[in-house]
This record gives structure tokens, C-alpha cells and sequence, in this order.
């Protein structure tokens, strides 16, 4: 079970004009958005990821309009191969990590991996994944679960995180869910 204290958000990639001509792109920002609103709420961080900004573009603004600092920059497509991303990822603190992003099957699917294999639990929001095809959708997703990298939703893991109706932040999160 995912626990607010150990949870940290990865938001990668969702960028310029691609963010846009995704498969379902409007679901994945309005998920992505509700995300990262639940996980500041939550105060449970956040990494901030861009692929090479200057040519694809800036986070969408929907989302960044929500983000605290800036973005890390890179320029590989697995994020753990950037030293800032990993530096990001060890001073985080934190042991689960839950990604959304674009696209599925390469940067999503290659940061998961990484981070599977350092010894960390990932989880992939895969109504707040996207890629330019349904087909290679369903293949990231499907090698991610060939990796014990689990699926779940944004509000399955919203509410995962919550634990109980008690929970001080449950209206304003509920607000946002419904």
C-alpha cells in the first residue's frame, strides 16, 4: 500500500504541441492536473520532469500552473539517467513512486524501469499516461506489469493515499475526485 509519507509523484514529459496529440491527451492533463493538486495538498512531493524543453516545449499549462519551482531538464528519455533526476529522486527521501506522463512505452516506461530496479515500488496512473497510439500504450503498460510495476488511477491512488474518510484533506480531495 502506497502511504503519504513514502509517496512521491513523477511528472514526466507532458509537454508542447505532444502533449496535445496524444491518445486521450485531455483525460491525462485533467489527471495529471488532479494529481498534482491532491499530492500538494498532501504535501507528498513532487519531481518535475522535461524532455528537452527548447525543442518540445514547456509543461502544459494546465499542469505547471500547479508545479512549486522548476522543472528538471533532460535530454535522455529514462529520467534516472540525468544526474539532477536522480539526485531529485534520492534527496526525495522517498521509497514509492508514482509516475504519470508521456509517452507510455519510452520515457514512462524507461524511468520506471530504472526506478523498479534500484529497489524502489512503482506504480503507473494509466488514466494519466498517454502515447501517440493505443498500441504502444498497452505495450509500455504491459512490460511495466511484466516488471511488478502495478497499475492504478488517479483516484485509486488518491484515495489509497488518504486512507479514511477522517483524513483532514478528504473534502477538499473529494471536491477535486468528483
Amino acid at each position: 500500500m502506497f502511504k503519504i509519507e513514502e509517496a512521491c509523484l513523477v511528472v514526466i514529459d507532458i509537454q508542447g504541441k505532444l502533449a496535445n496529440i496524444v491518445e486521450e491527451s485531455e483525460k491525462m492533463i485533467d489527471n495529471t492536473t488532479k494529481l498534482v493538486q491532491a499530492m500538494n495538498a498532501l504535501n507528498v512531493p513532487i519531481i518535475w520532469i522535461e524532455q528537452n524543453p527548447t525543442r518540445l516545449g514547456s509543461t502544459t499549462e494546465q499542469i505547471a500552473q500547479y508545479m512549486k519551482g522548476q522543472p528538471i531538464r533532460k535530454m535522455t528519455f529514462n529520467g534516472c539517467l540525468d544526474k539532477e533526476v536522480l539526485d531529485a529522486i534520492k534527496a526525495s527521501g522517498r521509497k514509492q513512486f508514482i509516475l504519470t506522463g508521456i509517452e507510455t512505452h519510452i520515457c514512462v516506461y524507461q524511468t520506471g524501469r530504472s526506478l523498479k530496479e534500484q529497489g524502489y515500488e512503482v506504480e503507473i496512473v494509466v488514466d494519466a499516461v498517454a502515447s501517440r497510439t493505443k498500441a504502444n500504450k498497452e505495450i509500455g503498460l504491459t512490460k511495466m506489469q511484466a516488471l511488478n510495476i502495478l497499475p492504478t488511477s488517479t483516484e485509486m491512488i488518491i484515495y489509497e493515499l488518504l486512507q479514511t474518510g477522517e483524513h483532514d484533506q478528504f473534502k477538499t480531495l473529494l471536491k477535486l475526485i468528483k
